[in-house]
């Protein structure tokens, strides 16, 4: 341990000891992104838990103009999978259920999908069809986990044989959300905030739930055609409202913590989050890119493991990327639909010398792997991204 502290001690003042101040180039490049006056972002950077780099950037409310700040609260889309997955870990860890249990044993749904197993929910292959396409939206306007329930009673198919291969869900998670609340006998919120936030002293995340305020909450907003900027939020999306596919509010100085916990080994119950950091849904062969229990997992021999995932809800966009063999973590949240995070991800890696072959960014490849998870409105389908599109069987994906 003595040794691997000097180590990461010289790892950090080797990078910021050299001429060109990498700060002051993280700073620049998030500034070249970021203005002052629009939405913005705020981005930690860290090793060995501490700080490497951490600020805020823009507007959080333009009807304000309150600056965003380091403890003002985004939603973080996709990245709750994370949290989600802990949750239910944490349950079959205490012996509540079994991941080789099928969801119907807990939930009522029609054949086939009473036969999916918890572990590929949780894995993305379960081949679950997406609620999207069964919801009604002339009646529901602000959708939760039970209407996603109640959705895919009208389904009578699956996408493809559960296990046989990987396909995001959001609509997955959302029934692991309705499943902790019957394993536990408590809601989702109320679960989350006693296994994991109050353990970890975090105060003031929340679970979006509708007209129940949010302290410090930031709004999101995307781009028209005119350039200008408009509310993306709970009030403009059906599906933003869904809680364990992307529901958590919180903000950086939380999450960090977090982070801290699980790449430590501090938290309770800690061989769960090596479970979750294990492939068990391969993606790609050739890249050797797999899908864990709410995080991508990428192994490549003679790279240290790199755990990462992206979120996408209204106009939020977030990113963590970790290598926890190095204690290394980048993380970003953003209040505007428009910004290419993985991009930024990179060349932040860049500047600090950090090896990128473990970080598959979007690319025609990929594309399919990667635009559904990261870059298209995971949770509202009426404007998916254009090369979302160019991959897409709409009718294998049930859309509307």
């Amino acid at each position: 341990m003595k040794y691997r502290i000097l180590f990461l001690t010289f790892q950090f003042a080797s990078v910021f000891g050299s001429g060109q101040n990498p700060r002051n180039q993280i700073d620049s490049l998030m500034k070249r992104y970021f203005h002052p006056t629009d939405p913005g972002a705020v981005i930690a950077v860290t090793l060995n838990e501490v700080s490497v780099f951490k600020k805020c950037y823009g507007i959080s409310d333009l009807s304000t103009g309150k600056a965003i700040a380091e403890d003002d609260n985004f939603n973080i889309g996709s990245l709750t999978k994370q949290f989600t997955a802990f949750a239910l870990l944490d349950l079959y860890d205490k012996g509540k259920c079994s991941l080789d249990d099928s969801i119907g044993k807990y939930l009522r749904l029609p054949r086939p999908l009473a036969a999916v197993r918890i572990g590929q929910l949780l894995s993305h292959s379960s081949g679950i069809p997406d609620h999207y396409g069964f919801t009604d939206t002339f009646k529901v306007k602000h959708a939760t986990d039970r209407d996603v329930l109640e959705a895919i009673q009208r389904a009578d198919s699956l996408y493809f044989i559960s296990g046989s291969r990987y396909r995001y869900s959001n609509t997955s998670y959302c029934l692991l959300g309705l499943l902790i609340e019957k394993l536990s006998g408590m809601s989702y919120a109320c679960f989350l905030q006693q296994t994991i936030l109050e353990p970890l002293g975090i105060r003031d995340a929340a679970v979006f739930q509708y007209n129940q305020p949010i302290k410090d909450r930031v709004w999101g907003y995307a781009t028209g055609k005119d350039g200008k900027f408009f509310r993306s939020d709970a009030e403009e999306s059906i599906f933003f409202s869904t809680e364990a596919d992307g529901g958590i509010y919180i903000s950086m100085n939380n999450f960090l913590k977090w982070c801290a916990a699980i790449e430590s080994g501090r938290l309770s119950n800690t061989p769960m989050i090596r479970k979750a950091w294990q492939g068990q849904t391969e993606i790609d062969t050739a890249r050797d890119l797999w899908y864990g229990c709410g995080w991508f997992i990428r192994q490549r021999r003679g790279t240290p493991k790199a755990v990462y995932h992206t979120g996408s809800n209204g106009g939020f966009r977030t990113v963590v990327f970790m290598i926890p063999s190095r204690d290394y973590c980048v993380s970003i949240f953003s209040n505007r639909s428009d910004i290419d995070l993985e991009e930024l991800v990179s060349r932040i890696n860049n500047i600090l010398s950090v090896s990128d072959n473990s970080f598959i960014k979007s690319g025609q490849l990929e594309s399919f792997i990667h635009s559904w998870p990261i870059f298209a409105p995971c949770k509202e389908t009426r404007s998916f991204s254009t090369s979302f599109k160019r991959n897409l069987n709409a009718k294998d994906m049930a859309l509307n």
